[in-house]
């Protein structure tokens, strides 16, 4: 047998390891030439669309691809691996039994170490991601709200989801709670010496104030949990250009908790805060009518909307620890500007802080 292209490795580590003979391995099928493209900013991975031209026709496989690889920088391979882990476990393991719109997989393959990952994807074009700093209308947000439903509904209170090894974010234990409070606060403090003279006072105060409860915020409510995406935002959302549909990717934040802390993140960053605090109830109304879809029936909507105003503290709690341990850049930290802002205004109105007080 004639080999058609040079051996290419199992997992690609860059963008000239993905030859013809790498794709037609995943896609078994013959393949004439493939074009990498690069796409996006690759802040913690590799991202690249691949047009692929194949030797017959294709009915059931498209033209193109999006392919994600581990990032190119071996600092930031090693600081993500975990993140890849997550993200291998979802598409292996979670995407089957979920039903949030995401995009259709083809290979998902990870090394033992975790620093070599690849994924396929379709290619979701002419779908546009969300921009997290200019913010979402009030259909995006009904969207994204209604979707995220479909991982929350399926995975609901299923105590198999508390050990799975996907987990980035584990809150199981008691310890693992007060940890990721200690670090909160840590967290905070490195905010705020790196963005707090471009914050006002007030927005300081409640910042320093919300990380200081976060242990008991988390221990609260434990019996009421989901697969949580643990970082659904507009940056992580592919709108379609009619607005008329939404899927949800970058699955390497996955953790077990409260699911209207999702909820609350999405509303609480990507609204801006006099559109949210008009559409607040409408959009939770929107989630629980989804979610109640999925046999819920335990669940009422009054308790979902106090979740939702506790889960609200998730905006400076991701938001500070986001900021703490990334690297800084321009738009980054305007994001992450932008986004505690508005988190902080939302815990305002929805009085988030007394009722955390009251756990």
């Amino acid at each position: 047998m004639t080999v058609r292209f040079p051996p290419a490795p199992s997992i690609p580590r860059g963008p000239t390891d993905v030859t013809p003979q790498w794709v037609e391995s995943v896609l078994a099928t013959e393949v004439r030439s493939v074009e990498v493209t690069p796409i996006g900013t690759g802040q913690t991975g590799a991202t690249y669309r691949l047009a692929v031209e194949y030797a017959t026709e294709q009915s059931g496989l498209p033209a193109t691809f999006a392919l994600k690889l581990s990032s190119q920088d071996d600092a930031v391979r090693e600081r993500v691996a975990l993140g890849y882990r997550s993200e291998h476990a979802f598409y292996t393991d979670v995407a089957d039994v979920v039903r949030v719109p995401i995009p259709r997989h083809f290979h998902c393959e990870i090394s033992d170490d975790g620093g070599d990952f690849v994924l396929l994807l379709a290619d979701m074009a002419p779908a546009v991601q969300g921009d997290q700093i200019a913010g979402c209308t009030a259909d995006e947000a009904e969207l994204a709200v209604r979707a995220l439903a479909g991982l929350h509904g399926p995975t609901w209170c299923d105590p198999k989801w508390s050990e799975f090894e996907g987990l980035v974010m584990s809150t199981a234990t008691e310890d693992a709670m007060k940890g990721l409070g200690d670090v909160a606060v840590m967290a905070a403090q490195m905010t705020l010496e790196r963005l707090g003279s471009r914050m006002t006072s007030e927005d300081r105060e409640l910042i320093t104030e919300a990380m200081s409860v976060v242990t008991p915020w988390l221990m609260a409510d434990r019996d009421r949990f989901a697969l949580m995406h643990g970082d659904y935002r507009l940056d992580n959302l592919l709108f379609t250009p009619d607005r008329s549909h939404v899927t949800v990717v970058d699955w390497q934040t996955l953790g077990v908790g409260l699911p209207a802390r999702d909820l609350a993140y999405f509303t609480g960053t990507s609204l801006m805060p006099e559109t949210r605090s008009v559409l607040d109830r409408d959009l939770v109304t929107a989630y629980f009518a989804e979610l109640s879809g999925y046999g819920t029936a335990d669940y009422d909507f009054d308790t979902c909307w106090r979740d939702y105003r506790v889960g609200m503290l998730q905006v400076p709690f991701l938001s500070v620890l986001g900021c703490a341990f990334s690297i800084s850049t321009e738009r980054g930290d305007d994001m992450m500007l932008v986004m505690m802002e508005r988190g902080c205004q939302a815990i305002r109105d929805l009085g988030s802080l007394d009722l955390v007080r009251a756990l």
